[in-house]
């Protein structure tokens, strides 16, 4: 099983556990939504590309499935800055990649310790957390960041006149994908809560949200109408 699809697989089970409820809620996303665009990931993966032209073909698992996903987050930001972010965030890291790839080419592979599709997406992940900050910025900038860059690799080919069916979003750009997504929320996540634990201020869920909310109505009923809090997703 290739790293991209373990992972999700793995994402599944911990959202059908529960354990990412608190992630999912930054993320506004649903339980039945997220494990519908995991599922959707891993299927995808197995189906046959679309092709794009003659040569170029996109695969629905790693291209189009992620950006109805970032299409979705996007829509659910609050606010025209937050989207501006995680747009400018995505083209930051594309160039960034973009600019390793070129430096390090992923072929060939040999005599080095980590395989440089994997050093794409931590690169990504790393420059989406501080483009973004936010989880929902710092995700759709590392996984589309390095989608953006799987298309521009593969037009220059195409306008190149390379030989052969170049897939977006297909085989080790699937796996970059899904690894520089996850790995920019943790980053996210994590430094995150530790800047509110830090600030003195313990990391918000749903659940403390939502205790805050019937507390302050019970003290204070002419209240009951008004928002008790608001936390940057």
């Amino acid at each position: 099983m290739a790293l991209g699809t373990f992972l999700l697989v793995a994402v599944a089970v911990l959202i059908y556990l529960g354990a990412l409820q608190h992630v999912l809620d930054r993320l506004r996303l649903t339980d039945q939504s997220a494990l519908g665009f995991v599922g959707a990931m891993v299927v995808g993966g197995f189906l046959p590309d679309i092709p794009v032209s003659d040569n170029v073909s996109i695969n629905i698992g790693g291209g189009i499935v992620p950006l109805f996903l970032a299409g979705y987050l996007l829509a659910k930001a609050d606010t025209i800055k937050e989207k501006t972010r995680a747009v400018l965030a995505a083209l930051i890291t594309a160039a960034v990649v973009y600019t390793t790839m070129k430096i390090m080419p992923a072929e060939p592979t040999y005599n080095r310790f980590l395989d440089p599709i994997y050093l794409y997406a931590i690169i990504a992940a790393v420059v989406g957390y501080l483009a973004g900050r936010s989880r929902r910025s710092a995700f759709i900038a590392g996984s589309m960041g390095l989608l953006l860059t799987d298309i521009i690799s593969r037009v220059e080919v195409a306008f190149r006149g390379g030989a052969g069916q170049l897939s977006i979003g297909g085989a080790g750009a699937f796996d970059a994908i899904v690894v520089g997504g996850i790995l920019a929320l943790l980053l996210a996540e994590v430094f995150g809560d530790t800047r509110e634990l830090i600030q003195g201020s313990p990391p918000k869920s749903s659940f403390n949200e939502k205790f805050t909310l019937e507390s302050v109505r019970k003290e204070s009923p002419q209240r009951k109408d008004e928002e008790v809090f608001k936390s940057e997703d």
